[in-house]
């Protein structure tokens, strides 16, 4: 017997009974409809919760939080540039970078004739600029600064955060004056956008660091800012995207050496200062290096792994792991009880499935009977039998599929469908009850709440056929054991 005369004596004997054969696909049809649907919707829920975090940060950034001052101790390795190195050198580390700030310093930055429009320096960092173009931050205009770039004596390369130049204020206004500042997004009269007072990319800007000493006799130096690009805005990543500045780390530690040496305070040229508790002396950024780097990761999954590397070396860490593990956890929580509650309809089908084919040997027994007079082998008889359950199993998988996409469609355009009768719907409900906390997507705009990947599709039918299958192997081994003279004398 040929695989097509199994098929297609497979498919008369189903097409003969089609009452029977559409009442047990209609079980298969239910079990792997509900199962979709639910994975479907757990999906989505992942994916919504991905989108919501992903506004917050970098999934696959981790903040090294170097706050414990214990390193002059020896309770914490130093975080400086040879640290760094060493975590370059981990395996699924893409990009290190210190976020350097020192807060001690006093510098204001100045632009237009007589320094006529002031900005204060206050969002200053510095940072690794390859690092950034790792991290996949984004100019608008203008190149990353280059490790070599050298412009000059006091002439220090940076880039603005994108609406920066709204940082500049008039001098020659009073405080209480509502033209002293321009404000981002502000517009005239005719609704046309307020330009700042300063053209940050072609305007002199000049940075001048402000020191009193003992005496209070004022100390300044300046140096000059030159714009190599404007940053697009990105508050998830830093907000020096939006309004502040972006240098070399030796440019920005150089400022600080400046600074401490204009105050007569070389011990703050290191940042903030904080009193150990062990020793009663002052510490700096110099005792125990960074107090912020940021580690970028090549793929979400690889961020725990890396993190623990990290931590195992007694720093504090944070990252989005810990939030979307949990979230993840709640989807699965929520898929694993509703999907429970489908597996039970596919396990009814699965007996229907049992039913039907033993009530097919019944009836069919003279024929089986008369088959294995004739010659016909014992394994294709059990084949035969194996075919129609699957064939059974996989008609119910198509049809489940195909409502499945029709109910994927529906839950997705629900709300329109609602607007369109008149009425409003709500699905926040729906979502938070599979652990989803995030249901309009970042434009406004409702966010798919079904989603059936191919892989689903394929893991549905397979699922169902594998069922079907698994259902008739007992009825077909039984099939098998019947004796062929018995079955021929059977009415």
């Amino acid at each position: 017997m040929k695989i097509s005369d199994l098929l297609r004596l497979s498919t008369d004997n189903l097409r003969r009974r089609k009452g029977r054969t559409a009442l047990t696909v209609i079980g298969v049809v239910v079990g792997t409809f509900s199962i979709i649907v639910m994975i479907s919707l757990g999906i989505a829920s992942n994916a919504q919760n991905e989108a919501m975090l992903q506004s917050w940060g970098d999934l696959t950034q981790i903040s090294i939080n170097n706050y414990q001052w214990g390193a002059a101790s020896g309770d914490v390795p130093t975080l400086d540039d040879k640290m760094l190195e060493q975590l370059r050198g981990y395996e699924h580390v893409v990009a290190v970078t210190p976020m350097y700030q020192d807060s001690n310093i006093n510098a204001q930055i100045y632009a237009g004739k007589n320094d006529r429009y002031e900005a204060y320096a206050w969002n200053m960092y510095g940072v690794d600029m390859d690092a950034l173009q790792a991290m996949e931050y984004e100019l608008i205009s203008g190149s990353f600064i280059q490790k070599d770039t050298n412009l000059g004596k006091k002439k220090i390369p940076v880039l603005l955060g994108e609406h920066f130049a709204y940082e500049f204020q008039d001098t020659r206004k009073s405080y209480n004056s509502g033209k002293r500042q321009r404000y981002w997004g502000e517009t005239d009269a005719l609704g046309n956008p307020i330009e700042p007072f300063v053209d940050v990319e072609h305007d002199k800007l000049t940075l001048r660091l402000t020191a009193y000493d003992s005496n209070g006799n004022e100390k300044t130096e300046e140096y000059q800012l030159v714009v190599m690009g404007i940053f697009k805005q990105d508050d998830a990543k830093q907000y020096f995207t939006n309004a502040g500045i972006a240098m070399r780390v030796e440019d920005m530690q150089m400022l600080s050496k400046a600074y401490a040496k204009l105050s007569g305070n070389r011990q703050s040229s290191g940042g903030s200062v904080m009193i150990s508790s062990s020793g009663g002396r002052p510490l700096t950024q110099q005792d125990n290096g960074y107090e912020n780097v940021y580690v970028k990761v090549d793929d979400v999954d690889n961020v725990s792994d890396v993190e623990k590397t990290i931590q195992d070396l007694g720093y504090q860490t944070s990252s989005m792991t810990q939030v979307r593990e949990e979230m993840q956890a709640n989807v699965a929580k929520s898929q694993m009880i509703l999907g429970g509650t489908a597996a039970v309809a596919l396990l009814v089908a699965a007996l229907n499935i049992a039913n039907t084919m033993m009530m097919s040997i019944y009836e069919r027994t003279r024929e089986i009977g008369v088959m294995k007079v004739l010659g016909c082998e014992v394994r294709k008889i059990r084949n035969m039998f194996l075919v129609e359950a699957g064939a059974i199993g996989l008609l119910g998988g198509v049809v489940g599929v195909l409502l499945s996409y029709g109910a994927s469609l529906m839950l997705n355009n629900l709300t329109t469908i609602a607007a369109i009768f008149g009425g409003t719907i709500d699905l926040s409900g729906l979502m938070s009850s599979f652990g989803g906390g995030y249901y309009y997507g970042m434009d406004g705009a409702s966010a798919a709440i079904s989603i059936i990947p191919p892989w689903l599709v394929v893991l549905g039918l397979g699922f169902s056929t594998l069922v079907g299958v698994l259902s008739g192997l007992w009825p077909a081994i039984r099939a098998t054991r019947i004796s062929a003279l018995e079955a021929i004398r059977h009415e």
